[in-house]
């Protein structure tokens, strides 16, 4: 998933006939909007609430706002979370607000954006929903500073 997500060849709006388990590695993967707020570094509280910050994996490609290794991931960030039909529920409380998985999860639509339906996956940045220029890797803040980088989500 370096380069670019592939949605060619996937049934028109399966993820809306569809149940997510029952959806193939390819339609799953596809429900990623490419926006890179998975992929941003998280500080939760006592009491669960969970901030963003714009402080990136190092795995992250800032253009694409994908991963730069999916495939080998866990060999270099061990932590990396795995999200599958079967994991979803208990990560949602983190996971974007605007994420495709989220969404499809709670039974809601897919933004216009999103690039299942514009077919586009740059409408994503454009539409000012990715992390596109706006993250700074892990490899360049100590994490007892991530407190200073914490955003809020762009919608």
């Amino acid at each position: 998933m370096s380069a670019e997500i592939p949605r060619e060849g996937l049934a028109d709006r399966f993820w809306e006939t569809k149940p997510m388990d029952e959806m193939t590695r390819p339609e799953w993967e596809a429900l990623c909007d490419g926006c890179g707020k998975c992929c941003l570094n998280k500080l939760e509280d006592e009491e669960g609430t969970v901030e963003l910050t714009r402080v990136s994996c190092r795995l992250l490609d800032v253009g694409t706002c994908l991963c730069s290794n999916y495939g080998n991931r866990h060999k270099y960030v061990p932590e990396c979370i795995v999200l599958t039909p079967e994991t979803i529920e208990r990560h949602l409380y983190w996971l974007p607000r605007t994420c495709g998985y989220r969404l499809i999860y709670e039974g809601r639509p897919l933004y216009d954006w999103h690039p299942l339906i514009s077919g586009d996956p740059e409408t994503v940045h454009r539409a000012g929903v990715s992390m596109r220029g706006m993250t700074i890797s892990e490899e360049a803040v100590d994490e007892d500073d991530w407190e200073d980088f914490i955003i809020q989500e762009p919608l």
